[in-house]
């Protein structure tokens, strides 16, 4: 595998990478965090002028919308984008591309090895900058920081797959003192060719970080066995979901749910008063807004093969509900019968979409 080493700070090191791939034309545009450097605010950035790229953050722990929603429209226009995606936005966007909302063709993925994103909450507050050194100086020693989202502490897929351009982020390199590159397509190797740094030939040392992917399995296993405690049954359903007041924003946020009218936002959900009186009439009594618990279980029929984990449903929650959590746990479950990683290879078929005239037969 083509790499090359950067004696500068992985951050440094990307927004030289970024700075190349658009000043030599490599590129038409390039997505990243950026934070305003006036405000502080942080937003999702589409950069086409290189005087803006000062002030990108490409690395930085934060995810205010998972970024392969926007880049589903931005990657059929045409333009060449250099996308930097957390691999769970990565994942998510490939399984966009398999529901032909997006493509690939235009694209440079490029990503790293992630030590998880801090909740939205932090970010409001404008306490991301005074985290950073701690949460790096921890993700670099094989830890987990311990403000980061839960979803975060038990992802056990931090290191990308399928990105044309890795950044080791985490483990690896010490904070600071410089960073590897790696190129996995002939595209990557053409575009930074020229790029400065010390080219060669490098693969990640995945024993660098063996102590976070055991670390993050610990997690995940006590994160699923309190929401199999908390959720289990029909009652256990109903007091996680009993809280929900209907918003949706947990599917507005979704990379999954790309849907332009949801059936539950619909006219079949559009009741009208025959609807309340009858059911009155049966119960006396009538939640509102009605069929909540018909909304998640409707969504983890719909995508829990194909959620990434990445929080967000969670971390916009306004009651609390653990809602990725859940998810995930559904998920790992669904998929597994299938063999199936969701956005692990975009040629690998949704179990959902395959139709098979005799299946699972042991089940009667």
């Amino acid at each position: 595998m083509s790499s090359i080493t950067i004696e500068k700070s992985a951050s440094k090191g990307i927004n030289d990478l970024l700075r190349h791939l658009l000043s030599t034309g490599k590129v038409d545009a390039v997505l990243a965090m950026r934070m305003m450097p006036d405000t502080g605010a942080w937003d999702l950035a589409l950069v086409t002028d290189v005087k803006n790229l000062k002030e990108l953050k490409p690395l930085a722990p934060v995810m205010t919308v998972n970024a392969s929603q926007v880049l589903s429209n931005l990657s059929l226009s045409g333009k060449k984008i250099a996308a930097v995606l957390k691999p769970c936005e990565l994942r998510a966007f490939v399984e966009r591309v398999k529901r032909e909302q997006g493509s690939l063709e235009n694209l440079f993925t490029i990503s790293h090895t992630c030590g998880g994103v801090f909740p939205l909450d932090l970010v409001a507050e404008g306490k991301v900058d005074r985290l950073l050194p701690k949460y790096e100086k921890v993700v670099s020693a094989g830890e987990i920081p311990s403000n980061i989202r839960d979803t975060c502490k038990a992802c056990e897929h931090f290191i990308p797959m399928n990105a044309d351009i890795m950044v080791s982020a985490a483990g690896e390199c010490k904070p600071g003192e410089g960073c590897m590159i790696y190129l996995n397509s002939d595209k990557a190797r053409e575009a930074l060719s020229e790029c400065t740094g010390e080219h060669g030939s490098a693969v990640l040392d995945s024993t660098s970080l063996e102590k976070l992917a055991t670390a993050r399995a610990r997690e995940r296993e006590k994160l699923f066995s309190s929401i199999e405690k908390d959720c289990s049954g029909l009652d256990g359903l109903v007091n996680i979901f009993g809280k929900c007041v209907g918003c949706h924003g947990c599917s507005r946020v979704c990379p999954i749910c790309y849907c332009t009218l949801c059936d539950f936002e619909s006219i079949n959900f559009d009741y009208n008063l025959p609807y309340f009186e009858e059911h009155l009439a049966r119960k006396g009594a009538l939640r509102l807004p009605p069929d909540t618990m018909l909304f998640h279980m409707g969504r983890l029929t719909h995508m829990s093969f194909s959620c990434v984990g990445c929080g967000m449903c969670s971390d916009v929650c306004p009651v609390g509900i653990p809602v990725a959590a859940v998810f995930s746990r559904t998920g790992e479950s669904t998929a597994s019968i299938f063999d199936y990683l969701p956005g692990r290879d975009v040629t690998e078929e949704i179990p959902v979409m395959i139709f098979k005239e005799e299946e699972f037969p042991e089940l009667g």
